[in-house]
Formats: structure tokens, C-alpha cells, sequence
């Protein structure tokens, strides 16, 4: 399975490198290394294979090694475009390995921002290209999954029928993530042309749209596949660079999703200006140019795995829940609406 890794905060910039590259478990280590609280034994039994969960031990040892992507929202255009108002998302892709990638790492050497997304990949089936890479950019929105549309071949001629010209236009590979994008602002625009993806959408309106194209998706499925349809795994997120939406969702009556956490207090100790070490409470962090007392910002982290080692810092999403996050940082877990029928069953792991 994929990792990916969102920040958002109304006030307080991330620099890319404290978030994804210095911890001992960035994203960009998670190409091999994994650390699940709740869900993956640590501890005395810390290795994969001490999971009982079958399923969970073929979804982590995979290497995320088919590519990497990240976009973050800068202001830069604003200055110099007509009719361009706020954050407008950079977008960079890689097929190397986020932890050899030279560019990558002095991108983040000297990058700040108030919104990103990080994604490394393992592909589900579709070619190692960069276009295939996450995350996927549709005007000031920005799009990531982890997981897998099931038996997307099968679905996806019908599933283009329900994009609109621009959306589907704007589908350069082959990855079923980018037809899920594409079905996503083809719901959220309703329609609409790609000028309305510039403009910014309620966060009700973002997460009904999110919510109609899981369903959609199940409904293709259960049309053309039946009682043969499986699961589907759909971690996705969604951003505008002012507010976000992620899900954790698998369509199975007992099977847990793929691992998503949120914290509200990781940037702190992920952010090097502020005392405290993202590797534990032994580490010193000499740089810091804050005093203990001082706040930090309200923000967001979202990510596949934590990226601190203090769990308390951390919460696990509830399975098939969306977390969203409006634009004044305030979260709220609320759940997917979907007919239980939509659910099948793992051939796999039944």
C-alpha cells in the first residue's frame, strides 16, 4: 500500500524537511519501515509478522518504491497572475525514491508552507511514470489515495462517463486514484467547467461530494460485477489549501481499512524551532529557537502513519470515517453514509 502525509494550518507554516525528511519515521522512510500503533503490534512483538491480521501483513509489506509526489500551496502567483487570488498549489513528482531523490530533498530544505500533501507509491497494477505519481492537481484542488479501486479495469470505461470534458481532459495516466480525482471534482463542481475549479467550495459541499463518489464508485462495481464485485480500499484526501477532507473506508462488513492517524499536536514537536525531538523524549533538539512556553499554531497533520513515536500524540480514524477540517483548523470526524449492501466480500481474505 501507498503512504501519504497532509498538513494544513490557518497560521503556523511547516518547513518540508522537519515533516518529511528529519524524523526517524518521515514518509520518506516509509518506503520500508512502518509503524502502526492500534493496529500493528509493537513493543515485545514488533514485527510484522506478529500481526495476526492477514490482510494488514500483505498491505505492509510492500515497498513504496514506484514513485513520489508532493504539492504545497504558495502564494507566488497571486503576485505576478491577473485574476489569481490566495494559495495556488506546486506540484513535484518523482519516479526515484523519496529518500535518493537530490532535487526532492533541497526542495524541502527550503520550502515553507501552510497546506501540503506528500505521497510515495506502490503501484496497484498501473506503469511507473510520474504522471501516475501523486498527488493530482485539478486548479486549487489537490487529491491523494492510498488504497485500490477493485477491479478498476472493469469499471473504468463507464466510470469516465460521469466526468465532465475538463475533468477527464485532465486525467494524464492510467492510476484508478486519478479517475477517483477526476469523478471528485466532476461531483464537487457539479459539472462544471475547469474554471470552477479555481473557485473554493463550503467544507459541506467537499465532503458530499467526497462521500457521492465512494458510492459511485461501489454502484459501477455492483453493476457490472455483482455479487462478484470485492472491497475496495479508499483512503483518499482532498484539499483546497484552506480546508481538507480524508476518509478511511474499505466496503467490507468486518475488514479494517488501510491505517490513517491525525494529530493536532505533532507540528509542534515535528517543527524544529520549537524544543522537543519527533524521535523521543531522549533526543535533544539544539536548534530550537522557541522557549518551552511558547504555543504554536492550530494545524492539521493527516497521515498513513504517525510520524512521531509519542502515540498519545495521535489518533487513529474510525473505520469508514471522514475527518474533515474547515478553514479555521477545527476537525470533526463524521461517518460515511453508503447502503450496507454495498459492501462484498474478500476472495482473498474472507
Amino acid at each position: 500500500m501507498c503512504r501519504w502525509f497532509a498538513y494544513i494550518s490557518p497560521e503556523e507554516p511547516c518547513l518540508l524537511s522537519d515533516v518529511l525528511l528529519d524524523p526517524a519515521n518521515a514518509i520518506s522512510k516509509q518506503c520500508s519501515e512502518h509503524y502502526l500503533p492500534l493496529l500493528l503490534p509493537h513493543g515485545e512483538e514488533h514485527e510484522l509478522d506478529d500481526s495476526k491480521d492477514a490482510l494488514l501483513k500483505m498491505r505492509n509489506s510492500l515497498l513504496n518504491m514506484d514513485g513520489l509526489g508532493v504539492a504545497w500551496y504558495t502564494k507566488a502567483a497571486e503576485s505576478y497572475m491577473k485574476g489569481v487570488e490566495g494559495q495556488r498549489p506546486a506540484l513535484y513528482k518523482s519516479q526515484s525514491p523519496p529518500i535518493s531523490d537530490f532535487n526532492f530533498r533541497n526542495l524541502c530544505g527550503n520550502t515553507e508552507t501552510y497546506c501540503l500533501f506528500a505521497h510515495i507509491r506502490a503501484t496497484s497494477g498501473s506503469v511507473v511514470t510520474q504522471v501516475n505519481s501523486h498527488p493530482f492537481v485539478f486548479g486549487r484542488h489537490v487529491f491523494m489515495h492510498n488504497g485500490a479501486i477493485s477491479d478498476f479495469s472493469k469499471i473504468r470505461r463507464d466510470m469516465t462517463d460521469l466526468f465532465s470534458y475538463d475533468a477527464y481532459c485532465n486525467v494524464l495516466g492510467s492510476t484508478d486514484s486519478e479517475h477517483a480525482a477526476a469523478l471528485y471534482i466532476t461531483n464537487l463542481t457539479n459539472h462544471g467547467a475547469k474554471g470552477t475549479w479555481e473557485k473554493e467550495y463550503p467544507i459541506d459541499e467537499m465532503m458530499s461530494a467526497m462521500n457521492k463518489t465512494i458510492v459511485q464508485i461501489m454502484e459501477l462495481q455492483r453493476k457490472q460485477l455483482g455479487d462478484k464485485a470485492a472491497p475496495n480500499s479508499l483512503n483518499f484526501c482532498v484539499t483546497d489549501g484552506k480546508k481538507m477532507v480524508a476518509t478511511r473506508f474499505r466496503n467490507h462488513a468486518t475488514q479494517q481499512p488501510p491505517s490513517l492517524y491525525w494529530s493536532e499536536f505533532a507540528g509542534r514537536t515535528l517543527n524544529q524551532k520549537f524544543p522537543g525531538h519527533p524521535d523521543g523524549t531522549d533526543k535533544v533538539n539544539e536548534g530550537a529557537t522557541k522557549s518551552t512556553d511558547e504555543k504554536i499554531g492550530k494545524h492539521t497533520i493527516i497521515a498513513s502513519e504517525p510520524t512521531t513515536y509519542d502515540d498519545s500524540e495521535w489518533h487513529l480514524i474510525s473505520r469508514n470515517c471522514a475527518l474533515i477540517v474547515d478553514e479555521k483548523g477545527t476537525e470533526t470526524e463524521v461517518p460515511l453514509e453508503y447502503d450496507s449492501k454495498l459492501n462484498a466480500v474478500d476472495p482473498n481474505y474472507p
